[in-house]
């Protein structure tokens, strides 16, 4: 934790130094479960979209990650927990799950993996099946200007609550939903 509260006062210095601009961080509750939904193009993603926020953030992270020595052992201790990509990883969505309804803040990269082109692209039901099975809100994040490191935005929308069955066709238009709204936003404040 300590940690965490120091990196927590250093990023957003430096991001604010080169001129990064958030919105709408009074849309992330300041306390219980809640899922923080963003769009991925860069490394810097993760700790650019925590740094406005009050609360700290837990990143579902790869597992490879995690095998790298040191590096593995200081994202654990920075809330970060592994998920084996290409696979549905059960354990992963269980540790997602236990983190929501402990009343934590969990940042989800929905892609799966950074967009080279800047586009949003496809987002998977995972973001999805967490809200379902945790109850927990969603707040779509738009993130802009990481991949060059200029034009830094972040803008926190309203929290979207998953409403009706967990079948396939609603997980899928659920997170449809979840994409649409970042688009929009980043849409929005790409203009600004």
């Amino acid at each position: 934790m300590i940690l965490y509260r120091i990196l927590h006062v250093i990023f957003p210095a430096f991001f604010r130094l080169l001129g990064a601009k958030d919105y709408g961080a009074e849309h992330v509750p300041p306390e219980g479960g809640v899922i923080v939904a963003a769009n991925h193009m860069s490394n810097w993603d993760p700790p650019f979209l925590a740094s406005f926020l009050e609360r700290p953030v837990s990143y579902m992270a790869k597992q490879e990650l995690f095998e790298i020595p040191i590096f593995g052992t200081v994202i654990r201790w920075l809330f970060a927990f592994p998920v084996r990509r290409g696979a549905a990883d059960r354990s992963a969505v269980k540790a997602a799950v236990k983190e929501l309804r402990a009343g934590r803040c969990v940042g989800i990269f929905p892609e799966g993996t950074r967009s080279k082109d800047g586009e949003v692209h496809h987002f998977g039901a995972g973001v999805a099946l967490l809200a379902s099975m945790s109850n927990a809100p969603v707040v779509p994040a738009a993130i802009l200007g990481t991949n060059r490191m200029s034009g830094l935005k972040v803008a926190y929308g309203e929290p979207i609550f998953f409403a009706g069955k967990a079948n396939r066709e609603s997980l899928d238009e659920f997170s449809q939903k979840i994409r649409e709204e970042i688009i929009k936003m980043k849409n929005f404040h790409s203009e600004k």
